[in-house]
């Protein structure tokens, strides 16, 4: 029963962007929420990542997030506020090995949320990042095919350290 608008682009194109959001606004008339969910996997010994690597991760996890935030934030603020939700994940403040670049991205995430926060304040727009852990995925099942464990071991091994006893589904 929901008016719903599908729009196709590449979250790294600035003319995606500006258009993806310019048909929102013309569509509804206004942006409420904004949920900055682009996003891909990129963990890997660090000496294995080449630059192309970094600047992939970097463009869509980071530029994207400031190009989208960029073209939401003026309507937001001569609507009288908004919401902005940065997807991120748990590691860009706990980093461990083998997880870059996407490790270092989602910090440079984490501080753009944390700035955007306190600039935007003022305008009555709240800015927040929802930082996901570890999750039972295709990710975890190559991580744990390259530990040598079943998938059913490596849940167990990791859910041991989180504080549920799990990982989460």
């Amino acid at each position: 029963g929901a008016e719903v608008l599908a729009v196709t682009g590449d979250a790294t194109s600035v003319s995606d962007m500006a258009r993806f959001v310019g048909d929102t606004v013309k569509r509804f008339g206004r942006i409420d929420i904004f949920v900055n969910n682009a996003g891909a996997t990129g963990q890997a010994v660090f000496d294995t990542v080449d630059d192309a690597a970094w600047q992939k991760d970097i463009d869509v996890k980071v530029m994207a997030h400031i190009r989208t935030s960029r073209e939401v934030i003026p309507h937001m603020k001569r609507q009288g506020g908004g919401r902005i939700i940065n997807l991120n994940m748990v590691a860009a403040k706990q980093p461990g090995a083998e997880q870059f670049p996407t490790t270092v991205s989602r910090a440079a995430g984490l501080a753009l949320t944390k700035g955007l926060s306190k600039e935007l304040a003022a305008f009555n727009i709240l800015v927040n990042a929802v930082a996901v852990g570890k999750i039972k995925s295709m990710q975890q099942e190559r991580r744990a095919k390259r530990s040598g464990l079943s998938v059913e071991e490596h849940y167990a091994k990791t859910g041991k350290t989180i504080p549920l006893g799990r990982m989460g589904e």
